[in-house]
């Protein structure tokens, strides 16, 4: 994760459990918001926001995975000197971010298209955030789809931007930084900033789940 603010999980979802949570797309009692993306301009396509209480294997997955980052994020705080505060629970850093006004949960699905694509972007939604948050893939490239890769985009200071492509396959999770990661310079570490996107769906549909461990204002 500190060599380039990304990191495979490799394959976290069975194929039947990436089905069924691929199959909750259309529930909207799922679901707490629906976001046209085209319509904000944030690129062509649409996701949604989980409601809480979160579907189980979602919820698990989050619960998991925060404890799994934790270290790291420990580690990024420190480097540096943000004094943010990561409790050893999730649930504690949840409380955090109810009691800031952070109360709307922030999993979702994402769907798309032929043609349709993500802008370059950062799930920030408040003051708080937690510096990781985890992609899922939940459709076989290839497969149910082409094109639609994840793009990672690396601005460091002063230098041009580095952009990374990665396809997961069905069931395969990446854990990607939020906002920037620290990075070793000559006079002392420094902040890179980071930012994600997907590019074009050229046929069929991909369906990803987004994992983002802090809540929403």
């Amino acid at each position: 994760m500190q060599a380039g603010g990304f990191a495979r999980l490799g394959k976290i979802l069975s194929p039947r459990t990436s089905d069924r949570l691929r199959e909750l797309y259309p529930d909207h009692a799922r679901f707490r918001s629906t976001i046209d993306m085209q319509r904000f301009r944030f690129g062509r396509g649409e996701y949604r926001y989980f409601s809480y209480p979160l579907p189980a294997d979602v919820d698990r997955l989050r619960h998991e995975l925060y404890l799994e980052l934790l270290p790291v994020a420990r580690q990024w705080s420190l480097a540096l000197h943000l004094g943010a505060e990561y409790p050893p629970e999730l649930d504690d850093f949840l409380r955090m971010c109810h009691r800031s006004g952070q109360r709307r949960p922030t999993p979702l699905l994402l769907r798309y298209r032929a043609g349709d694509f993500n802008c370059l972007h950062q799930d920030l939604y408040g003051a708080l955030f937690f510096p990781f948050q985890v992609i899922v893939s939940l459709s076989e490239p290839g497969t149910d789809f082409s094109g639609g890769e994840l793009l990672l985009v690396e601005q460091r200071p002063r230098a041009q931007s580095i952009g990374r492509a990665l396809s997961l396959e069905k069931g395969e999770a990446v854990a990607i930084a939020t906002r920037f990661r620290p990075v070793q310079g000559k006079r002392g570490i420094y902040r890179s900033t980071f930012r994600h996107g997907v590019s074009p769906v050229t046929h069929g549909e991909r369906y990803t789940l987004g994992i983002i461990f802090h809540d929403a204002a």
